[in-house]
């Protein structure tokens, strides 16, 4: 994998062999931020990196001037990686946790302009995503929500879908919260 642009634009990264991930190819990553540069300024905003694996979408926004990225994974191995690459490449932005997501969705309170979502694709559950990010309203009111998916996968009929962009055999399916939309969650 590398760095597509930025600061460390061209940058190569291996991660060992022995992980348990499925990187986003670097052309659909390339299309995904052409997508994002229409609508941030990439140092202005707060990212939330779900299913972080080896840390590329993170590396990415880290390149370009996020200064505040929190990287998620449940595999200690995942995470140490994240760690130990973020400390080579000096991504002070980074921080990376090792933690069930579904878990630290649950628990957290923070806000972030985008939070990107890159789960095993067969996960089965995938649609509690959405609603627990939403639920607790973890993405900012201009923010924006990206499953990255297989093309079996339909998330067009969840909360707050906007669109699927499709590259290859990646998905990616995007979600924002209406300006006008009242939260449909009530306080339980």
């Amino acid at each position: 994998m590398r760095i597509i642009s930025g600061t460390h634009k061209s940058k190569r990264i291996t991660a060992p062999r022995n992980l348990p991930v499925r990187p986003t190819t670097d052309m659909a990553k390339e299309s995904l931020f052409n997508i994002l540069n229409n609508s941030y300024y990439f140092d202005e905003i707060r990212v939330l990196d779900l299913f972080c694996g080896t840390g590329n979408i993170s590396y990415e926004f880290a390149s370009r001037g996020s200064e505040k990225i929190v990287s998620i994974d449940n595999h200690f191995n995942c995470v140490r990686f994240v760690q130990q690459t973020a400390k080579e490449l000096g991504f002070d932005a980074i921080t990376a946790l090792q933690s069930d997501v579904f878990e630290f969705l649950a628990k957290h309170s923070q806000e972030y302009d985008v939070i990107f979502a890159d789960p095993p694709y067969q996960l089965e559950n995938i649609e509690q995503l959405s609603e627990l990010i939403f639920k607790n309203k973890l993405l900012s009111a201009e923010g924006t929500l990206i499953i990255e998916h297989s093309k079996e996968t339909d998330l067009s009929e969840m909360l707050y879908f906007v669109q699927t962009r499709r590259y290859g055999n990646v998905n990616f399916s995007f979600f924002e919260q209406d300006d006008n939309d009242e939260s449909i969650f009530t306080d339980e």
